[in-house]
């Protein structure tokens, strides 16, 4: 197959995208499942133990954290299978495409892989869209 067979520029951008999503969302998800500062260094202290205690982070209770966090690794390992289906399937782009780009904006929930990812997911997942095989004449 020639490589214009294929929507190479979606898969790899999508796959990278996927990837910062999947760190992100591995880095976050460790951060609020051991505690984050309050777990690593015992809080910032104070009368109340610290910012860290009973809400969490910022005062956003620790499971609503927790949660968005196990979002964003779903979002990005589906991500991830996208890219590697759209890479292995070209035929179905439009079905890999929209897999890409609506989970690539899920992820934003989850941090997104430093919002970095999810851009480049969501740029991935349009050009899967927008992709056409080039016709032989």
């Amino acid at each position: 197959m020639a490589s214009q067979e294929k929507p190479e520029v979606a898969f790899i951008l999508s796959l990278i995208g996927g990837i910062l999503m999947l760190v992100a969302g591995l880095v976050s998800s460790m951060w609020f499942m051991y505690g984050g500062f309050g777990g690593m260094m015992g809080g910032f202290g104070g009368m109340m133990g610290g910012w860290h205690d009973m809400m969490g982070s910022f005062g956003v209770p620790i499971g609503f954290m927790i949660g968005l966090s196990l979002t964003g690794l779903v979002a990005s390992i589906l991500v991830i299978v996208g890219a590697i289906m759209l890479n292995a399937r070209p035929a179905e782009h439009t079905t890999w495409g929209a897999i890409i780009l609506a989970f690539s904006i899920i992820s934003l929930l989850g941090m997104g892989g430093f919002f970095i990812g999810a851009i480049l997911g969501i740029v991935g997942g349009a050009l899967a869209l927008a992709w056409r095989p080039v016709s032989k004449a």
